[in-house]
């Protein structure tokens, strides 16, 4: 019930997150703004819903996810029927790049520390498929906000998402339990807690504090910002980079539906990969198939081409996402991963929120987005280099299991 209440809420919270790119092709052909400025409101919007991340995850560890989501979903659902009365330049980002955006902060975090504290032994898996909501959500919504905006407008279709978010998004809140201990249960579906040294049995765990004093949380923290820094600009921009190369408005729409799509097979098979052949193989690949993807975009000038960068990108960004919290939890435990996944996803996303707004600012100024995707290609081959040097903290009694430890470079089995 929790990974299927994450799926949903991350369906329609990321499904309607990457439908900007649709919607705001449609904005510009009937306001005639700059893509600099509507793509800077989605800039204000991701820094400012990551930024809240921290806080989002801290009242998850306190209060557990039920009441947080319930409320972000209350303040994202506003922030998209509020889209709908745009009429100034400054009004997608009061009502999109803040409102919504308090909203959008409640969604990645809690759903990926409940999860992560549900599982132990299959946690990449588990995570994977949560996260596979994000994938179809970013495959089936596109097209639909497309629908909707040829048939009745931007305008009441920006209200139509919104009152759709509002509503699932505080239904499925019900099912979200803040960890197993709390339904008197273990990890992974065990009738009891097990207290065995292959389990993670909740222990007291780093504090955020503590992990700040380790050479892992920064060596973390700097890896997951060379991935993320680029990773928003393909969401936003590849719509309107395909309609630039003639290519009709429903099929570049399609883009990113081939991106979610691939998003969804990235996120469950390298979630599970990770579980069998260990995570930093796994993020190693991931990341070197992102570093193709940007390579591909910056070289694709034909609808087949952008097909195939699209979906390299999206298998690659979903494995490297699911992998984030997965790895965090590994390192430091259960107990905080709210505050801990909430910094480092707070810190990481600051500086994604630059993506969008550079790409749109090389475009006004080149007419191309070829140096925005190299640029891409470039941070993370950054991010290959950081991996050989990130190790798990030095383990103090207590605060991990050897499944945790080992799963970093190998299978968990070998560690049972």
């Amino acid at each position: 019930m929790v990974v299927g209440g994450a799926f949903a809420i991350l369906f329609m919270a990321y499904g309607a997150q990457y439908s900007f790119g649709v919607f705001l092709s449609a904005m510009l052909d009937e306001l005639g703004w700059s893509r600099t400025g509507l793509s800077g409101a989605f800039s204000l919007y991701a820094f400012v819903y990551t930024g809240l991340a921290l806080v989002a995850g801290r009242l998850t560890d306190r209060w557990g996810p039920r009441a947080v989501i319930a409320v972000g979903g209350a303040f994202l659902g506003v922030g998209w029927v509020a889209m709908g009365g745009v009429r100034e330049p400054w009004h997608p980002y009061a009502f999109y790049g803040i409102v919504a955006a308090v909203g959008m902060s409640a969604a990645f975090v809690p759903c990926s520390a409940t999860v992560a504290r549900w599982f132990v032994r299959r946690r990449g898996l588990a995570v994977g498929l949560a996260f596979g909501g994000m994938g179809l959500g970013t495959l089936v919504l596109p097209p639909v906000a497309h629908v909707l905006t040829t048939r009745v407008g931007w305008r009441w279709a920006y209200v139509i998402f919104g009152v759709a978010i509002f509503i699932v998004l505080n239904l499925v809140a019900t099912v979200m339990r803040r960890d197993p201990e709390s339904a008197g249960l273990g990890p992974d579906g065990d009738a009891a807690p097990v207290r065995l040294a292959t389990v993670d049995e909740n222990p007291p765990g780093w504090t955020l504090a503590g992990a700040f004093r380790t050479r892992a949380f920064w060596m973390i923290l700097t890896l997951f910002a060379a991935t993320w820094v680029p990773v928003f600009g393909p969401l936003v921009h590849l719509v309107p980079m395909a309609r630039g190369l003639g290519i009709a408005p429903l099929l570049a729409a399609t883009l990113v539906s081939a991106l979610g799509f691939s998003a969804l097979v990235g996120r469950v098979v390298m979630g599970g990969a990770s579980d069998r052949v260990g995570r930093r193989p796994a993020l190693a690949v991931g990341i070197t198939l992102q570093v193709a993807a940007f390579v591909a975009l910056a070289c694709s000038e034909s609808l087949g081409a952008l097909y195939m960068a699209a979906a390299l990108f999206g298998f690659s960004y979903g494995g490297v996402s699911v992998l984030f919290s997965v790895i965090v939890t590994d390192f430091f435990g259960r107990e905080h991963a709210g505050s801990l996944v909430g910094f480092l996803f707070a810190t990481t996303g600051a500086l994604a929120a630059l993506g969008p707004l550079g790409a749109g600012f090389i475009y006004d100024r080149l007419g191309s987005y070829a140096l925005a995707w190299w640029l891409s290609a470039a941070f993370n081959v950054l991010a290959l280099a950081l991996l050989t040097f990130t190790h798990p903290p030095p383990r103090r009694l207590g605060e991990r299991s050897d499944t945790d430890l080992a799963a970093w470079s190998r299978p968990v089995e070998l560690a049972e």
